[in-house]
């Protein structure tokens, strides 16, 4: 599932067979620049792949089991893990503009307010009625992507993700408080559809692309073409890792 700036990963995908979201019943719409809204299937690696080349988003207007459907859709078609990615702002400030991060954990702001994909009745097939979160983001294939990174160069950073609405960025006074309660990065997805991809027992590797440093000093204003400028230059290590992922996993 790619994030803000990284929709041309799917250009890799060999024998593609291209679907628009617009030709799914029910499948969410996206409206946001960055964004082109279709799905790529074919070869990757020599894995058999499903690219969603952009993805939709809670503050769109979508509710929160629509912007999570397309991982129940990937569920059902047989597909065991999910690599997400995603544009965000560095908190930490040993990161810098352009670097990658694996999550690790997530704080997810949203599920605080009861804005959760697993709320309402449970279906037992889908997946368990009370989920332990441990582990969420899978441990091993983590591991992975850091061996992949490190023999390519590439300086993998590993953090906690803030999932926050929008599509606001955020004010000084909240990136205090983000700083403080340990987030590394922050954005506005991911966290709910990594909720239903452990629901439905999918393993999961995410990886956040640092489109710009948050604005802690209250002088430096962000805008979304920063993050689809910066997107330009991580794609290719983004796509470096993926694939050395893909390459190295056994399923």
């Amino acid at each position: 599932m790619l994030g803000s700036g990284f929709g041309e990963l799917a250009d890799a995908v060999q024998n593609a067979d291209i679907i628009s979201s617009k030709d799914i019943p029910h499948w969410p719409p996206s409206t946001v620049e960055g964004h082109s809204g279709q799905l790529v299937i074919g070869v990757l690696e020599g894995k058999t792949v499903l690219v969603q080349q952009g993805r939709a988003h809670y503050y769109e207007g979508h509710s929160i089991h629509q912007v999570t459907l397309p991982v129940r859709a990937m569920r059902e078609l047989g597909i065991t893990h999910v690599f997400f990615t995603n544009a965000a702002g560095g908190i930490n400030q040993s990161f810098k503009n352009a670097d990658l991060m694996a999550i690790t954990d997530h704080i997810n702001f949203l599920g605080f307010g009861g804005v959760s994909p697993l709320r309402g009745p449970n279906d037992p097939t889908l997946g368990p009625r009370f989920l332990d979160m441990l582990n969420a983001y899978d441990k091993d294939l983590r591991a992975l992507a850091v061996n992949v990174a490190k023999e390519a160069g590439i300086d993998l950073k590993q953090g906690v993700y803030g999932a926050l609405a929008g599509p606001t960025f955020e004010s000084n006074a909240e990136l205090r408080f983000l700083k403080i309660a340990g987030c590394d990065a922050v954005g506005m997805s991911t966290a709910s559809e990594v909720i239903v991809a452990r629901h439905g027992g999918m393993k999961v590797l995410a990886i956040s692309g640092i489109s710009n440093m948050v604005n802690l000093d209250g002088n430096t204003p962000t805008d979304h073409e920063e993050v689809l400028a910066t997107g330009k230059i991580l794609a290719p290590k983004l796509m470096t890792v993926l694939r050395g992922v893909l390459k190295n996993l056994e399923i």
